[in-house]
């Protein structure tokens, strides 16, 4: 999990050189540097050198694209970008590569802040924002006025004098793809239920109490039974056993509540763990679609176990279609408590741990080269949350053992599941043998939970409806039987 949830724990516990690597750093404060002129210029484009704007006012004709709101609350910035969305790097070119750092540049070049000119932290309603307005990012904004200041690292701002005029605002549909037979991944952003009786609050993780704990349940319930799923992996699980009492069991009532007559969901389990990390991965499905095939198996050599979650394997068959194998991931995540030698970060984008997601990599390839379920087929879908873009190593490490991208073969064009730091990608992947990749009809995200502010989830405003049921997009594909 690379969740803000996790580095504003480990902004607690690390040294600021080493949180640097997890979490954005705060700005200096605008100051002006030069009276701002009294007619505004007109820009339709990024300019070649910002510096030469400082303390000028301008006006922005061109369109901006919300790109991250990650700065609101805590310091009244927003991150938007000229032409579009910004990319993490690693989610478009290969780390090293002099594609890479093209589109390093080119995010730079097109990144300005948006600025409240407050110096207060937290400082509440935004003044060049609607009152409770609901951010999304991929929104975009145009007629942006204001004074641009550029600090001592070169970065720009733009303390906003006219308040923002948002669009009308624009929530995708539950996606619908192809195929008799459909398969889903989602993280559920530590979903934990404190004693199962309704106490136990704060929990480790997740709700602080049994209300939000009550409102993280609807959300994730209209979340899962939207998608229309026969089988789905779940990440971020409380490894808490598979009694009536456990997460999962409560998750799995409740989405056959919420479903009435009809009701079928049930969970894999597992028998321990699957590991024993805090959270865990797990596999729900439903009955009356699917059977599974033999028992479940779990690969908890090193580092799984210590470091990535434990995986989890389970062969299922839809009616009388071939048997294929759902397996739940959940990799080690980029922050660097703890990191040393090859896990420390390299300074090529990857973050920490790299070198133990792509031995988790190697590992996982290995193991299902086994049969670990006994189901006596090459029939496999990878799915879960890896912690690597699409471009690093570890996916690289899969794909050149054969696994194929579902989101390549149906021809999705940028898919993402994530924004961090301003930045668009993929942590969560679907990865196909070429059994499977045959079979593949379709593939889609939901994007109810990345581009969503986080005031949104069920510890602030708890909108309702599945919008910032997590931090990360769900993911659903279509096969044949």
């Amino acid at each position: 999990m690379r969740c803000r949830t996790l580095a504003l724990a480990l902004s607690l516990l690390l040294p600021a050189t080493a949180f640097a690597q997890a979490q954005p750093q705060p700005h200096p404060r605008p100051t002006a540097s030069t009276p701002a002129t009294s007619a505004p210029v007109t820009l339709t484009a990024a300019p070649a050198d910002w510096r030469t704007l400082d303390g000028q006012h301008v006006r922005i004709a061109a369109p901006l694209t919300l790109a991250g709101t990650d700065g609101l609350a805590r310091f009244g910035e927003l991150t938007v970008a000229f032409d579009g969305r910004l990319w993490q790097p690693s989610e478009v070119a290969a780390p090293g590569t002099d594609a890479h750092a093209k589109v390093i540049a080119d995010n730079q070049r097109r990144r300005l802040l948006l600025d409240d000119g407050s110096t207060a932290r937290d400082p509440g309603p935004v003044a060049y924002l609607p009152a409770a307005a609901t951010l999304r990012t991929g929104t975009v904004l145009r007629n942006v006025e204001g004074i641009v200041h550029v600090d001592a690292k070169g970065t720009p701002r733009l303390q906003v004098t006219t308040p923002l005029t948002l669009p009308a605002l624009n929530r995708p549909a539950a996606p619908v793809v192809l195929g008799a037979l459909k398969v889903a991944a989602f993280n559920l952003e530590n979903f934990f239920n404190g004693d199962g009786q309704g106490g136990g609050y704060p929990t480790l993780r997740g709700a602080r109490t049994l209300a939000e704990h009550q409102a993280q349940t609807a959300k994730l319930v209209a979340t899962v039974n939207a998608l229309g799923a026969d089988v789905a992996a779940l990440m971020e699980l409380e490894n808490d056993g598979y009694g009536p009492q456990s997460a999962i069991a409560e998750l799995v009532t409740a989405l056959n509540a919420n479903r009435g007559k009809g009701a079928d969901w049930a969970f894999i389990d597992a028998g321990k763990g699957p590991g024993e990390n805090p959270i865990r991965v797990g596999i729900i499905y439903r009955s009356s679609r699917v059977t599974p095939v033999g028992a479940p198996a779990v690969l908890d050599t090193a580092p799984f176990g210590p470091h990535s979650r434990v995986p989890l394997a389970q062969a299922f068959r839809a009616g009388k279609g071939a048997p294929f194998v759902v397996v739940a991931n959940h990799f080690k995540s980029k922050g660097c408590s703890e990191a040393a030698g090859a896990d420390a970060d390299q300074n090529d984008g990857q973050g920490c741990w790299n070198a133990t997601r792509v031995e988790s990599a190697r590992l996982l390839n290995q193991w299902l080269g086994t049969d670990p379920t006994g189901a006596g087929t090459t029939d496999a879908i990878l799915l879960g949350d890896f912690n690597a873009y699409a471009m690093e190593a570890p996916v690289r490490a899969l794909h050149d053992a054969g696994w194929r991208d579902a989101f390549a073969v149906a021809k999705v064009e940028r898919p993402y599941s994530y924004v961090y730091n301003g930045m668009t990608g993929r942590l969560d992947h679907a990865l196909l043998s070429p059994g499977m990749a045959k079979r593949l009809r379709g593939a889609a995200e939901w994007h109810i939970n990345a581009d969503e502010a986080d005031d949104i989830g069920y510890r602030d405003r708890n909108e309702a409806g599945p919008w910032r049921s997590s931090d990360h997009d769900p993911l659903i594909l279509g096969f044949d039987r």
